[in-house]
């Protein structure tokens, strides 16, 4: 049986990145703030509750939970999207706030793993907001950079795991949802366009994602890629 670890598993796509493998056979680690109710009846679903927000403690707490497995996939899925807004008006303790989880969390992750496990292939959910540099997306686009830059290095030093920066395209998630209903799409015409693109669910990105995980070994580690420019 095969060993996949994911995070953010508490709702949207890591929830239903969890299932899909759970029904396929596999086992499932997973991390999140709370255990989503749907897959705790799983025999092969193992929960850790931890807000990875509280990096300082992530070693630590996590060594039990991940030593002397054997991981075959590694999703670094959970990540917050602080507030659109110009960088001007924001607060650089919000920016920090969105760094703490979606870089620090991951470097101390997989320092963690490859302490206490053992792992083939890592990939990190990163967004086209990596590379566009739109309005009012700062913070979140600073950090997914930062994630892509993190897992290019990690791959140069650790040449024995395959890492993968993967953007899965627009997901109908409460990220997303906040997005359509609270940004004015005037104000910020990134959202205006994220409104009238393809939406996926959580499930169908799953199922497509899941497909895409083997294809990322014939590419570079530490490359960037986005699921909807693949071939």
């Amino acid at each position: 049986m095969q060993n996949i670890l994911i995070t953010g598993v508490s709702s949207g796509l890591g929830e239903a990145l969890a299932k899909e493998y759970l029904e396929k056979g596999y086992a499932v680690y997973a991390i999140g703030k709370t255990i989503p109710k749907k897959l705790d009846h799983y025999p092969h679903f193992f929960f850790f509750p931890y807000d990875l927000s509280e990096t300082f403690m992530i070693r630590s707490t996590l060594q039990e939970f991940l030593e002397h497995h054997a991981f075959d996939i590694v999703i670094l899925n959970a990540g917050v999207l602080g507030d659109i807004q110009t960088l001007g008006k924001t607060e650089l303790s919000d920016i920090k706030e969105v760094m703490e989880v979606n870089v620090w969390a991951n470097k101390e992750l997989i320092d963690s793993l490859y302490a206490y496990a053992q792992v083939k292939q890592i990939v990190g959910i990163s967004s086209g907001a990596a590379v566009n540099g739109s309005k009012g997306w700062g913070a979140y686009s600073l950090s997914k950079a930062g994630l892509n830059m993190l897992l290019k290095v990690y791959a140069k030093e650790l040449p024995e795991i395959h890492f993968t920066a993967l953007a899965p395209g627009i997901i109908r998630t409460s990220m997303v949802q906040h997005i359509i209903d609270d940004v004015n799409d005037e104000l910020f015409p990134s959202a205006k366009k994220l409104k009238e693109s393809h939406i996926q669910t959580p499930q169908e990105a799953a199922k497509h994602l899941i497909a895409t995980f083997p294809k990322l070994l014939n590419y570079e580690s530490g490359s960037f890629l986005d699921v909807r420019t693949m071939d």
